[in-house]
């Protein structure tokens, strides 16, 4: 059983992780997100809200609109388990082609090694254990796309291909990029935190290549439960953040090692056991839906720690731990490739 315990975000045991939830009123503008209300006695907030003046595009939602997310949902998720059985697949190939290439010396080896000295870049990233060379390339695509954010020019696209929104122009391909997209530097900065903590565990029973596919899957399949739950209350609105995928990761590690204590970053001397906390914080997602709480996504967080759950109690023994077949067929067809 996993014994070690886990630091996690003080807001953990609040309702979700931070998945910012903006909802255009009547009149299609953006409402402030809090964090920028939170800033009312700075001086920050006398600036103008460079996202206040966007136009959003809002309409009436429709059942038969939830179908494209749908078949987008189950393309995404199944082109990112296939992707990378086909990663783990090359890898192996990759290091048993290492084994047999092995130099039959002492000396050699120390040759090869004095001509081909790796830079300070490859360097760090050999040092790197296999948790951090996941989280590092998720955490980079998330700065990038925090950046694009501050460029005023590219809101307007922003908006429309980085916050998922059912009635907005662009439906499907948001559902996916929306998972790497904060405005706000604490959204991104909690959410990143909860992440890497909870990493380690994740990879440690999964491997990088399973767990990369339930993160990609995980993060569609939340955007995809955030829609299902605005059409069925006719509530358009946008959403933004990884915390959807982030349950995902949350709900598995809590229900792979229900024993494991977790802790407040803040009051370490306070411990509880996993396996409590997700169903506290489900709960909390859980009320949020029935209630209609509106500054979180609570449907997308929910969907995901679903997600997570499914994939902990069947997703690797009757999708990942079926992937031979798979690989047999990728085997031959290698093999009957010329090029390769």
């Amino acid at each position: 059983m996993f014994s070690r315990t886990l630091n996690v975000s003080a807001n953990i045991c609040k309702p979700p992780l931070f998945n910012q939830v903006w909802l255009p009123p009547k009149n299609g503008r953006l409402i402030r997100n809090s964090f920028h209300n939170s800033k009312r006695g700075s001086r920050q907030a006398l600036k103008p809200d460079p996202l206040e003046n966007l136009h959003i595009e809002t309409g009436p939602l429709h059942a038969k609109g939830l179908v494209k997310p749908l078949i987008f949902t189950v393309g995404v998720s199944a082109a990112s388990l296939l992707g990378c059985v086909i990663w783990e697949y090359e890898n192996l190939r990759v290091h048993a082609s290492s084994l047999l290439r092995r130099p039959g010396t002492w000396l050699t080896a120390q040759q090869k090694k004095s001509k081909s000295e790796p830079g300070p870049l490859k360097k760090w990233w050999n040092s790197l254990r296999d948790n951090e060379k996941v989280f590092y390339p998720i955490l980079a695509a998330n700065l990038l796309v925090f950046g694009a954010w501050r460029i005023r020019a590219l809101q307007p696209f922003m908006v429309k291909y980085f916050c998922s929104n059912p009635s907005g122009g662009a439906v499907c391909l948001p559902m996916v990029l929306s998972t790497f997209s904060h405005y706000s530097p604490l959204h991104l900065a909690a959410n990143m935190y909860v992440l890497y903590s909870f990493m380690p565990a994740a990879l440690s029973s999964m491997g990088k290549e399973q767990f990369t596919a339930m993160y990609l899957s995980a993060g569609v399949i939340s955007s995809f439960a955030s829609f299902l739950y605005k059409v069925m209350l006719n509530q358009p609105g946008l959403s933004l953040g990884a915390s959807g995928a982030i349950m995902s990761v949350l709900s598995y590690v809590c229900m792979q090692y229900p024993d494991t204590k977790l802790s407040i970053i803040f009051l370490p001397m306070y411990t509880f056991a996993a396996g409590s906390a997700i169903k506290v914080i489900m709960g909390i997602d859980l009320a949020g839906v029935v209630l209609g709480w509106k500054f979180f996504d609570h449907a997308a967080h929910l969907g995901g720690a679903i997600f997570g759950i499914i994939w902990c109690q069947w997703g690797y023994s009757h999708v990942w731990g079926n992937r031979d077949k798979f690989l047999q067929y990728y085997h031959h067809f290698r093999k009957s490739d010329p090029g390769r």
